[in-house]
């Protein structure tokens, strides 16, 4: 079972960055699309939590409010756009994390950095991974997350838990990873950051 050191040396063990992204499965999503469309990539940070619980590491994900205009209901990190008077990708994840779930800035612990991911809507993503002691009370911006909640790390670790479904899109099949957690669908950007994380901390 990992814990807290062996987390964190395995983000800190040098490795060649990649950039992910929906293009990975799909390549008519791919950069260099979008940067032919005129289309620049706008940066973004999302917080991955690793909760340090007695029974085994758990990842705190978060299920957007329903009434949303962009991907309501879905799971996702906490994170969003990268602002002006953010210094760097970690600031701005602290700060949405905070703004969205309560998480405080002081009880995190940053370890590293995942691969940058680039969605076809022209986000680019720098997931920055962060470690908590079980936080005694969250409380989430209703008007952003419906709900929080936590999935073991173990059920993350195990390949065997994620699959590779299909739907169609604007005319075309378009694939995506699933994580098929009890209770809740992970899909698409989230569901391939923690295909990352995975890939990652098994190494």
């Amino acid at each position: 079972m990992l814990n807290r050191a062996s987390v964190r040396e395995r983000l800190a063990t040098p490795r060649l960055p990649r950039e992910r992204g929906d293009g990975d499965l799909n390549p008519e999503f791919r950069r260099r699309e979008l940067l032919a469309q005129g289309r620049s990539l706008r940066p973004a940070a999302v917080l991955v939590p690793l909760v340090d619980r007695a029974h085994g590491m758990t990842v705190l994900l978060t299920q957007r409010s329903p009434h949303l205009a962009d991907h309501a209901g879905q799971v996702c990190f906490p994170g969003g756009r990268i602002e002006p008077h953010d210094p760097d990708p970690a600031t701005a994840a602290l700060r949405e994390a905070q703004e969205e779930v309560g998480l405080a800035p002081d009880c995190i612990e940053l370890i590293g950095q995942l691969d940058k991911y680039v969605v076809r809507t022209g986000y680019e993503i720098t997931p920055v991974v962060g470690v908590l002691d079980p936080p005694s009370a969250l409380v989430h911006d209703p008007t952003e997350v419906s709900e929080v909640f936590e999935v073991p790390l173990s059920f993350i670790l195990d390949p065997a838990n994620v699959q590779l479904q299909q739907r169609a899109f604007n005319g075309a099949m378009r694939q995506f990873y699933v994580w098929p957690y009890p209770g809740y669908y992970i899909w698409g950007a989230t569901a391939a950051m923690l295909v990352n994380l995975s890939e990652v901390l098994r190494r």
